[in-house]
């Protein structure tokens, strides 16, 4: 009798204070008496505890078997101008029910007289993720200050490095460095990252639609990192200026107005193995976990919000729209959010950045004060900048513009901007007052004392080697953009204009030229009054004209590098200072005196990326000696800096610039050849043998290519092709049918079409003038189409070594099919 009554109060004590619910294999625990519900996904990486014993909070987030909420837990609430409430406020109408996998929690509710919050918190197990759904429903159409919906408090700025955004950018703890620091932006979803242990913590947010979201981030006065996020009817303003980042206030938001009615937004949270997910693959002689841990902070860090994509950064609320590297960046970021959030910026500058009369505006900025007088529009935040017009907005935009088309292959999008890039370069074409095919500044001399191009402290005037290189670059892009979109006479027109530019550019100063034959050096300018300034050895002057191609002489060529190399090893530099000798006191501002100092000497790695594609072609081991030493200097202070002493090489300046990381992305476009097109995946590896069994893969375009790269051993594998070249090529596959491009270009394709869905298995043995070899190796019938011969021109085919007689068609194409029953080997060659 007495055991039974004892096991009799143990079951009632059990099953009054820890239930599971039925089916749910343990994942869903339920606590009763503590008014607990733990809701672990089934590979236990992902855990959270709601706790509604007295309101209604996530009181633990574990990943990986630790919590990385502080005491405050997660919840959501509102603040009007006279009050706060919270789902943390005593409520003690909570009730609990199951649900297929999950559990829903309602009755929550908070609030006064003036507006109540009723919500239901709907959970479930979604594989190894939890959805949280909320239905939040307001009494009455109020005016809030902020809202939380919900908030996440972590317990300190260290348990994450930073988030990954879902609009391509980031945030980074570490400069969220005072009380109330707060980050906002335009958009929900985010992925928290601890490089330490590889955990990393994902939220996928969406919202209803017609419902806008966007997140704060903020350093709370509990030392906590929070996240906050917003969902709304209309796109939240900023309440400082067009402020994205302030400091010491944590309502970065304007106040808004919620309506009377209900509101839905779901979450989704995922555990994720941040050293796999992010993974840039084994890179031999290359610190891949560097690389990673600089794009996805430096690389990321010049995303302001959605629609702004610039290098200065959210900290500083600023954007250089003279700048062209940053469709650059996306591309070894590698991120369809960033790529999508770069087009959405180029749409934004064209309708609001661009005059009537095509002159783009240079800048972007939160709030006035560095402006020539009248044009900073406080609306949009575009402005030209207070130093002079910097006309290389011109050509970063256009640049911009023709790189991202690459990347997004959208020709609708591209036709948008057709007319806004003729406009943007026909307004610098306009501007050749003697008509020597060399175009010009807004300013004539040094004494205007005003600048023309990024070096915004630098009086260059007049004719400027450093924009006209830009220009240069930016025709020779449009004019192939033109071709693709059907205008060929716009196509000849804008390279013709290059061709000309690329004559009087390569004349000695003598004849009204850039070059210098007694410095071995491209000078940067000539004012109006035919005086040449900057023979200086300017490193963006001399780099751009041989990454850009204006200089393909090889003499030259070779006079400028070893020159550069021969200096900056004397030095010891880690990286090439902006020019190696002083202007004179005349041509620059006071804040660049006395040499070497700021942008008269000192180190901006930003413009790295134009040396590493200058030395790629000349000496790799030279571009790769830059690419690592830059490497090296982001574990030491993860180049969070505006420039380098070029005394001390140690960082210096309050603005952190995301353009720092593109020795990097030229590491990607210029060493392993990474060169998307519209229409394909490109591969144009220049690879040295300290790279060798280089393996990583590529999202393209929804597509994620394999690649295995060694010097003239390129392999690209996808689920439905194979290709291993000597050469550089392009691929395409849809459907059926997989489309090569030799060396990447179009002048000739070699298109295979398959009976069936199987992978198509290929090598190219050879591909010269003339003469094309290739083998199957995977087995189906194939019909194989090549195109760009000589029209009407006899050929010899040869299918494993027999022979066949063949004429291409008026339009220089030939058809054969075959039936592969096993590796078959195929040449064409010309009679």
């Amino acid at each position: 009798m007495k055991f039974t009554l004892l096991l009799s109060a143990f079951l009632f004590f059990f099953y009054n204070t820890c239930s599971s619910f039925e089916g749910s294999n343990n994942d869903i625990k339920h606590n009763l008496k503590a008014k607990a519900i733990t809701i672990t996904t089934p590979d236990k990486k992902t855990s959270i505890t709601i706790d509604y014993s007295s309101g209604c909070v996530i009181k633990q987030l574990s990943l990986n078997g630790k919590n990385v909420l502080s005491s405050s837990g997660v919840y959501t609430g509102i603040r009007t101008n006279k009050a706060s409430f919270s789902s943390s406020d005593q409520n003690s109408g909570v009730t609990v029910a199951k649900n297929t996998n999950g559990v829903v929690l309602s009755g929550i509710s908070y609030g006064n007289e003036a507006i109540s919050v009723k919500e239901v918190w709907d959970f479930k197990l979604k594989g190894n993720k939890i959805t949280w759904n909320i239905t939040r429903e307001y009494t009455n159409t109020i005016q809030l200050e902020e809202m939380a919906f919900p908030k996440w408090n972590f317990a300190n700025l260290s348990v994450w490095k930073g988030g990954i955004m879902d609009n391509g950018g980031m945030v980074w703890c570490k400069y969220l460095k005072q009380v109330n620091d707060t980050y906002g932006v335009h958009t929900g979803g985010v992925t928290f990252w601890n490089t330490d242990s590889g955990d990393a913590l994902r939220i996928a947010a969406k919202t209803e639609k017609g419902e806008e979201i966007a997140a704060k981030y903020s350093h709370s006065d509990k030392n906590e990192f929070t996240c906050t996020q917003l969902v709304t009817d209309t796109q939240l303003k900023q309440r400082y200026d067009l402020s994205r980042f302030v400091s010491q206030r944590a309502d970065v938001f304007a106040p808004f107005e919620v309506k009377k009615g209900k509101v839905k937004v779901s979450f989704e949270l995922q555990y994720v193995d941040y050293n796999r997910e992010y993974s840039k693959g084994t890179l031999p002689g290359i610190d891949a976990i560097a690389v990673r841990e600089l794009l996805n902070t430096t690389g990321r860090y010049g995303v302001v919000d959605n629609n702004i994509i610039g290098a200065n950064g959210w900290l500083t609320n600023w954007k250089c729209l003279h700048e062209p590297f940053f469709a650059q960046i996306g591309m070894a970021v590698n991120d369809p959010n960033y790529t999508k959030n770069m087009s959405s910026t180029l749409d934004q500058e064209r309708d609001l950045a661009m005059l009537s009369d095509g002159r783009v505006l240079s800048r972007w900025h939160n709030a006035a004060g560095d402006e020539i007088p009248g044009t900073y529009n406080s609306k949009t935040g575009y402005y030209e900048a207070m130093w002079g017009y910097t006309i290389d907005s011109q050509t970063g935009y256009v640049i911009n513009a023709s790189e991202q088309f690459d990347l997004n292959g959208n020709i609708d999008w591209l036709r948008s901007h057709q007319l806004s890039c003729e406009k943007a370069l026909d307004w610098l074409i306009r501007r050749d007052s003697n008509n020597n095919g060399i175009f010009e500044m807004m300013n004539n001399g040094i004494a205007d004392q005003k600048a023309s191009d990024w070096l915004d402290i630098v009086w260059a005037s007049f004719e400027n080697s450093f924009v006209n290189a830009q220009l240069y670059e930016a025709l020779t892009l449009w004019s192939k953009c033109e071709k693709v979109l059907g205008n060929q006479q716009k196509a000849d027109y804008y390279s013709a204009v290059a061709s000309r530019l690329k004559t009087a550019f390569n004349k000695p100063i003598e004849e009204g030229g850039f070059w210098s034959s007694s410095k071995k050096q491209y000078v940067y300018w000539r004012d109006k009054d035919g005086s040449v300034h900057g023979d200086n050895l300017v490193t963006p002057v001399n780099f751009a004209a041989i990454a850009f191609g204006i200089c393909d002489d090889p003499e030259r060529t070779a006079m400028i590098l070893d020159q550069i190399e021969q200096r900056t090893a004397a030095e010891n530099l880690f990286h090439w200072p902006l020019c190696f000798d002083s202007f004179k006191r005349e041509e620059v501002s006071e804040g660049n005196w006395p040499f070497p100092r700021y942008e008269n000497g000192d180190i901006f790695p930003t413009w790295g990326y134009l040396g590493v594609r200058a030395y790629a072609n000349y000496d790799k081991a030279i571009a790769l000696k830059y690419i690592n030493n830059l490497l090296n200097q982001y574990k030491k202070d993860g180049l969070s800096s505006q420039r380098y002493s070029r005394t001390t090489q140690l960082g210096l300046g309050d603005d952190i610039l995301a353009g720092i990381s593109t020795s990097i992305t030229a590491l990607y476009r210029d060493i392993y050849g990474i060169r998307p097109k519209w229409n394909r995946m490109g591969l144009e590896p220049n690879m040295s043998n300290t790279l060798n069994g280089t393996k990583f893969s590529y999202t393209n375009r929804n597509t994620v290519y394999n690649l295995e790269l060694s010097v003239n051993d390129y392999l690209m594998r996808t689920p439905g092709f194979s290709i291993k070249s000597k050469e550089g090529f392009g691929a395409n596959k849809t459907g059926n049918v997989l489309t090569y491009y030799p060396n990447n270009e179009e002048t000739m394709v070699l298109q295979i079409s398959a009976a069936t869905n199987r992978s198509i298995k290929m090598e190219i043995n050879s591909w010269e003038t003339n003469a094309f070899a290739w083998m199957v190796t995977s087995l189906d019938k194939y019909q194989f189409t090549i195109k760009g011969l000589e029209a009407n021109q006899n050929y010899q085919l040869t299918i494993n070594g027999v022979i066949k007689k063949i004429k291409s068609k008026g339009d220089g194409s030939f058809l054969v099919e075959h039936l592969c029953k096993s590796a078959t080997k195929f040449a064409i060659e010309k009679s």
